[in-house]
């Protein structure tokens, strides 16, 4: 069985405004009451009546960062999942990090320079 998509990610350069945005277009209930500010969609709040959906996260890049959206995967292992990634022709963009308590996330970039995160911890989903 393959990894499983457990999170996506909103990045750009003024994550109040993607936030404000996002929760108009799309009806999402956004929290960003942690430390990192980081604006959190649960996915308990985004399904289908089938059950389909993944929660995610918007927020703003480091100063000089354009942003990007992205696909997280559930890997057991940080670290070796970007060794693989390079391995096979992809670049490492950063990580392994822990982000917060047991959550550790690093994002690639594939040949085609598309970003991809991988995450281990954190229930599976940021």
């Amino acid at each position: 069985m393959g990894q499983p998509v457990v999170h996506f990610e909103i990045v750009g350069t003024d994550g109040e405004a993607l936030k404000a945005y996002y929760a108009e277009l799309f009806g999402w209930a956004i929290d960003s009451s942690n430390p990192m500010g980081y604006g959190v969609v649960a996915r308990d709040g985004n399904l289908t009546e089938n059950g389909w959906g993944i929660g995610g996260g918007i927020t703003a890049g480091p100063p000089g960062y354009p942003g990007h959206v992205t696909v997280y995967v559930a890997v057991d292992d940080v670290e070796a999942a970007l060794v693989r990634a390079q391995e096979l022709g992809g670049t490492r963009i950063m990580g392994p990090e822990t982000v917060m308590d047991d959550l550790v996330i690093g994002l690639f970039s594939d040949p085609e320079g598309h970003v991809i995160g991988v995450l281990r911890g954190g229930g599976g989903e940021m």
